[in-house]
C-alpha cells in the first residue's frame, strides 16, 4: 500500500496532510494505521523522524472524524516540548473535521487548563505529572466514558518508575475498553512489563533493531583530554559555522553545565541558546522558537530534548557528555537526519568515557569513526576558551547570588 488512501484514511485527511508537506506514508505508517483503524492495540517501533507520530495521529482523525463527540483519545508525552509539537501536529492536519485540541502541561497555569478540560476537547496532549493533578482533583472523570484511544508517545521514558505514579492515576480513570498505543525507538524491559498479556498487542516495527540508528546518519567520536573539551566543543561548532543555515544541538548531562556553556558561547559571539529543565516554561518555549527561526544556530540542550522534537534541518548534533543510557544516545543522535534527510553525531571522549562508549558502540551495533581534529589547533583556543569559561561561571555566580538576595528582600517586604 503506497498512499494514505490505500491505508483507509478518507480524502479530507489526505488533503489536509497534503498541505502539511506529507504525501506518502513512511514504513512505521504503513504497519500501523491499518492495524490502529482495524481497532488493535499497538507497539510501534521505529528510528526516530521517520514518522511516527502521524502514524498514531491519522488514524485517530480518521475515526474522530466519524464520530466527532467527547474527549476521544488521550496522548502522554514525557516532554512539555513535545507536547506542545504533537498538538501542533493534531491541530493542523485536524482541520478538516473541526478538531478541538488542548495541551495540559506543567509550567502552566492549572485553573485556565481545567476550564479547557470541561469543554471536553476531542484531543488532549499531556505531560504525566499534570494531566495526574487534574483526574485527582476531580471528581467526575472529566467525561471521559467517550474516551477511544491512549497514547503513549515515547513509551520507553514514561513508563520508567519515576512517572508510575501518575500513569497509574491516570489508568485508573480512564474506561477498559479502550485502544492502547506504544511507540518509541526503543522497546525496553517498562514497555514490555506494561504489556503482560502481549498476545492482545500487535507489534509492528520499522526499525533493524532494538538500538538502531538511522543509515543517512553519520556517527563519530574525538578524543582529547578532558581539560581541553571545552575547546573541541568551540573548534566543532566553528567548523559548522560557516554553512549556510546550519543548526547544531549540544547535548550535556546538567542543567548547570547548559547554562555555563551557553553563556560562554555567547561571550564568543557565536549564536547560542539553552533549553533545560531549570528555566520556566515561557523561556524554554521562546529559546525553541529562537532555534527553530534560526536566529540562534547552536542549542545547549539536556535531554528534555531528546525526546521527539522535530526539528528542521539540524545538521549537526554534539554529545558533549555521553549518556549513560545506550537509548539516550538513539534519541540523542535522532534529533538530526530526520525525514530522509542526512546529518552528523560526534560524540566528544575523555580519558573518562572510554567504557561507556564502548557500551553504546555494542548496543548500536556499529564501531564509529574518529572525526579528525587539529590537536595544536585545538590547544591554541586554550587560552582564549578557558577566559570566556572563568567569566560565564562568574556571571552565573553574580546572577544566582542577586536572585537569592532579591528572594530575601521579598521575604522581608511580606514579614
Amino acid at each position: 500500500m503506497s498512499t494514505f488512501q490505500e491505508l483507509g484514511l478518507c480524502s479530507a485527511l489526505v488533503e489536509s496532510a497534503a498541505m502539511m508537506g506529507i504525501h506518502k506514508p513512511t514504513d512505521i505508517q504503513r504497519r500501523c494505521i491499518p492495524a490502529i483503524l482495524n481497532g488493535k492495540d499497538i507497539i510501534g517501533r521505529a528510528e526516530t523522524g521517520s514518522g511516527k507520530t502521524a502514524a498514531f495521529a491519522f488514524p485517530i482523525l480518521e475515526l474522530l472524524s466519524r464520530d466527532p463527540f467527547g474527549i476521544f483519545a488521550i496522548v502522554l508525552t514525557p516532554a512539555r516540548e513535545l507536547a506542545i509539537q504533537i498538538a501542533e501536529q493534531f491541530t493542523s492536519i485536524g482541520t478538516f473535521c473541526n478538531l478541538k485540541c488542548s495541551v495540559v502541561i506543567g509550567g502552566m497555569f492549572q485553573i485556565p487548563q481545567a476550564v479547557e478540560l470541561t469543554s471536553r476537547p476531542h484531543v488532549i496532549i499531556a505531560t504525566p505529572g499534570r494531566l495526574a493533578d487534574h483526574f485527582r482533583s476531580c471528581p467526575n472523570d472529566l467525561y471521559l466514558s467517550n474516551l477511544q484511544f491512549l497514547v503513549l508517545d515515547e513509551a520507553d521514558r514514561l513508563l520508567e518508575p519515576r512517572f508510575s505514579d501518575d500513569i497509574d492515576v491516570i489508568l485508573s480513570k480512564l474506561p477498559a475498553k479502550r485502544q492502547t498505543l506504544l511507540f518509541s525507538a526503543t522497546i525496553t524491559q517498562h514497555v514490555r512489563e506494561f504489556c503482560p498479556n502481549a498476545a492482545s498487542f500487535t507489534f509492528e516495527s520499522a526499525s533493524k533493531s532494538e538500538f538502531s540508528t538511522c543509515s543517512n546518519l553519520t556517527q563519530q567520536y574525538v578524543f582529547f583530554p578532558q581539560i581541553l573539551k571545552p575547546c573541541v566543543l568551540v573548534k566543532l561548532l566553528e567548523e559548522k559555522s560557516s554553512v549556510p543555515n546550519h543548526l547544531s544541538i549540544v547535548f550535556v548531562s546538567t542543567c548547570k553545565t547548559a547554562e555555563i556553556l551557553s553563556e560562554m558561547l555567547t561571550l564568543m559571539e557565536l549564536s547560542c541558546v539553552g533549553l533545560h529543565s531549570n528555566l520556566s516554561q515561557r523561556r524554554r518555549l521562546a529559546s525553541l522558537g529562537k532555534f527553530r527561526s534560526g536566529r540562534a544556530n547552536i542549542m545547549i540542550a539536556t535531554d528534555v530534548a531528546s525526546r521527539g522534537l522535530d526539528i528542521q534541518h539540524v545538521q549537526l548534533v554534539v554529545n558533549y557528555d555521553l549518556p549513560r543510557n545506550p537509548a539516550d544516545y538513539v534519541h540523542r543522535v535522532g534529533r538530526t537526519a530526520r525525514a530522509g534527510q542526512s546529518g552528523t553525531a560526534i560524540s566528544v571522549l575523555t580519558q573518562y568515557d572510554i567504557q561507556l562508549f564502548k557500551v553504546i558502540e555494542k548496543h548500536i551495533g556499529l564501531t564509529l569513526s574518529e572525526h579528525e581534529l587539529n590537536g595544536d589547533e585545538v590547544a591554541s583556543q586554550f587560552k582564549v576558551v578557558n577566559s570566556k569559561l572563568r567569566m560565564a561561571r562568574l556571571r552565573l555566580d553574580e546572577y544566582a547570588m542577586k536572585m537569592r538576595k532579591a528572594g530575601k528582600s521579598r521575604k522581608k517586604i511580606a514579614g
